[in-house]
C-alpha cells in the first residue's frame, strides 16, 4: 500500500484561499462555499507522522459525513454536500477558538491525568478512587484551546475562556448543549453497534447570519474513543486493558517507541507492515462504527480523482 494522499495543490474556480491542517485541507471559495480534504496524514500527540496511511481519509470523511446526517436534527451543521469519498463540501464559517471535549470515562488524556494526582481538569471534578477506563457518574465537558501550528492544544475551564473572551458566554451555553446532545446521540449510535462512545471532541463555528453549526468531523477514531461493550465489565473488574476502536493505538505505539511529541524526541519509523496494519484497523474502525462495509475507492491517482469530482460538482453549482 503505497498510494496515499499527503498534500493537495488544487486551484478551484473562484478560490480564495487554502488552510493546511494536521489532517484536512480547506479551501474557501466565493458565496462562503468550502471544500475540505481529508488526507491521509496521521497526527498523534499534535505531531504530522513522516509518512500517511492509505484509505485513512476517506475513512475519516466517510464516518463524519454519515454522522453529521445522523444528528442534523439536533444540531445545525456546515455540511452541504460530499462529491468525492475523500471531500466535504460545506458553509464557511468562523470558527471557535475551542474544541469541545467531552468525556464519560476516565481513558486517554484523563487517565494520564489523574495517574499524576490531578482530581480536577479544566475545572471538572474526577471522584477519588477511579480506576482507569471506569465511566464517570456524569459526562464531564473539558474543553481545550485551539493550538497554532506546531503548539499543543491547552486544557482550559469553562471560567477562562469567558473570562478572557476567547467565546461569550451566551454562545458557550449553546456549545455546551450541543456538546451534551450530540454526545447523548453518539452514545445511541454507538450502542447499536455494540460499542461504547467513551469520550469525543466537536468544534463549531458561526455563520455569516450569526448561526451556531457543528463543523470539522464527528464521531470518528481520529476525534473519538469506543470501546467494545461486550466484556467492558469483566475486562474492567479484572484489570485487564480494554479493548478499544480509536487512534489510541497508535498513541500507545508511539510511546512504547519513546515519543510523545516532547520536546527532543524523534518520530520512530513506520515499516510499511505497521503502515499496512494501521489501515487495517481504520477500516476495521469504519465497519464498526457505521455498521457498513468499507468499498475501497480508487487510489490509483487520488489527487486527480478528487480534483475531477469536485470540479465536477462544482459546475453544476455554477
Amino acid at each position: 500500500m503505497s498510494n496515499t494522499l499527503m498534500n493537495t495543490n488544487f486551484v478551484f474556480p473562484g478560490q480564495q484561499s487554502v488552510y493546511k491542517g494536521k489532517v484536512r485541507e480547506v479551501y474557501r471559495l466565493k458565496n462562503d462555499i468550502l471544500v475540505m480534504i481529508a488526507t491521509d496524514r496521521l497526527s498523534a500527540f499534535d505531531v504530522v507522522m513522516l509518512r500517511g496511511i492509505p484509505y485513512k481519509g476517506q475513512i475519516l470523511n466517510q464516518i463524519a459525513t454519515k454522522m453529521m446526517r445522523a444528528t442534523e436534527d439536533l444540531v445545525p451543521n456546515w455540511l452541504i454536500a460530499s462529491p468525492d469519498p475523500n471531500v466535504a463540501v460545506g458553509r464557511a464559517c468562523e470558527p471557535f477558538k475551542v474544541e469541545m471535549v467531552i468525556r464519560g470515562y476516565l481513558s486517554g488524556h484523563a487517565a494520564r491525568e489523574y495517574r499524576a494526582g490531578k482530581r480536577d481538569l479544566c475545572g471538572m471534578p474526577m471522584p477519588d478512587g477511579m480506576k482507569e477506563n471506569d465511566k464517570f457518574p456524569e459526562p464531564i465537558i473539558t474543553p481545550a484551546t485551539k493550538a497554532e501550528k506546531g503548539d499543543h492544544d491547552e486544557d482550559i475551564s469553562r471560567e477562562e475562556i469567558i473570562l478572557r473572551g476567547i467565546v461569550s458566554e451566551e454562545d458557550y451555553l449553546v456549545l455546551e448543549d450541543y456538546t451534551r446532545k450530540l454526545f447523548q446521540r453518539g452514545t445511541e449510535i454507538a450502542a447499536k453497534r455494540g460499542l461504547i462512545l467513551v469520550d469525543t471532541k466537536y468544534e463549531f463555528g458561526k455563520t455569516a447570519a450569526g448561526e451556531i453549526v457543528l463543523i470539522d468531523e464527528i464521531h470518528t477514531p481520529d476525534s473519538s474513543r469506543y470501546f467494545y461493550a461486550e466484556g467492558y465489565e469483566e475486562r474492567q473488574e479484572s484489570g485487564e486493558h480494554q479493548k478499544q476502536l480509536s487512534k489510541e493505538f497508535v498513541r500507545q505505539w508511539l510511546i512504547s517507541n519513546n515519543f510523545q511529541g516532547l520536546k527532543g524526541q524523534t518520530v520512530p519509523e513506520m515499516s510499511d507492515d505497521y503502515i499496512d496494519s494501521v489501515s487495517e484497523r481504520y477500516i476495521e474502525l469504519y465497519e464498526s462504527i457505521t455498521g457498513e462495509t468499507f468499498e475501497k475507492a480508487d487510489i490509483s491517482n487520488i489527487h486527480e480523482r478528487i480534483g475531477n469530482n469536485v470540479a465536477e460538482y462544482l459546475n453544476r453549482l455554477a
